[in-house]
């Protein structure tokens, strides 16, 4: 075996945001992402999957706001469950698919996973991230007043529900996940960065909030003792100075020189930020790991060092 990988689909591995999000076009787009994820494991690597769900989850909710009205609306933390069902399904079935093609004798199976946060994070008291539907302000003023929900107005559309993005502590299933993955399953977990929960009095109790997928996936990858992070997304490296005359690609970096960049202010807080973060703080966690950023039709390229940015331990750049 050639080394441990966690693979961090961006939402362009899980969908077309040209195509209308059925699920046909889903799973077409799910099992190119396939593909690629077969390249990785017919290299030798062994590979542990996780993914996003931001436009999935939001449909999801959506569609609970929706038929509200007839049915029960279900609570967040289980539109994420859901959420983590459907797209687990899909790459499970197109990593079969792959696998039988090229008689890859390889199973993959997906586990719903919940990630423990602090119940006192700071980010509970500031929620950031929007999710669902866009409202009048009549009806926000009602959901407030109904719900007890936080509502934002948002770059002049509407308003919209914002939860908090708490910080990932602990992966409830990751003994399962090692038993699997140990036993040579390609496991799907940590989707969308997880159901998040709390403690309380010995129980999870499911709250509302979104876990940044790119941090959960760092701490999946670390509690696994991975070698690699690959964190693919929609551009072949990370950029300074991004579509400015004066914009350079980065490619080999310490993370000392990441986190210089980071503190800059390169990179978007809702975009690129994240992912430089979560690879800051894998590369830092141990001698000899590094983690990845690269687009999805270069991941293999990638990891045979021929492309995207790599972030390192500053002793082993230097």
């Amino acid at each position: 075996m050639k080394g441990k990988v966690v693979i961090a689909l961006g939402g362009n591995a899980l969908q077309d945001k040209d195509m209308v999000p059925t699920a046909e076009s889903q799973l077409n787009a799910i099992r190119k992402t396939a593909s690629y994820i077969a390249d990785i494991i017919e290299e030798g690597y062994s590979v542990i999957v996780t993914h996003g769900n931001g436009p999935q989850v939001g449909n999801i909710v959506i569609q609970n706001e929706t038929a509200s009205n007839i049915i029960p609306a279900m609570p967040f933390d289980i539109c994420g469950a859901e959420s983590q069902g459907m797209i687990g399904y899909m790459i499970q079935q197109c990593l079969g698919e792959v696998f039988k093609e090229r008689n890859i004798d390889k199973d993959a199976a997906t586990i719903v996973t919940q990630v423990v946060v602090d119940k006192d994070d700071p980010a509970f008291l500031h929620p950031t991230k929007p999710i669902g539907p866009f409202y009048s302000k009549e009806e926000a003023e009602m959901l407030i007043k109904n719900k007890g929900y936080e509502m934002v107005e948002d770059s002049g559309r509407g308003y919209r529900r914002v939860v908090a993005s708490p910080e990932p502590k602990e992966i409830v299933e990751l003994s399962t996940i090692k038993l699997l993955e140990n036993n040579g399953v390609v496991v799907i977990t940590a989707g969308g960065g997880g159901i998040p929960v709390v403690k309380e009095n010995g129980s999870l109790k499911g709250v509302a909030a979104v876990i940044d997928k790119d941090l959960a996936s760092e701490k999946l990858a670390e509690d696994l003792d991975a070698d690699i992070l690959l964190i693919l997304t929609a551009v072949e490296k990370v950029y300074i100075n991004y579509k400015k005359p004066d914009e350079k690609a980065l490619d080999v970096i310490s993370s000392d020189e990441a986190q210089r960049y980071l503190e800059e202010g390169h990179f978007a807080p809702g975009s690129m930020l994240p992912k430089v973060k979560a690879a800051i703080r894998f590369a830092n966690s141990k001698h000899g790991r590094r983690a990845i950023i690269t687009s999805l039709e270069k991941a293999y390229d990638a990891l045979c060092g021929k492309t995207g940015t790599v972030i390192v331990e500053k002793t082993a750049k230097d």
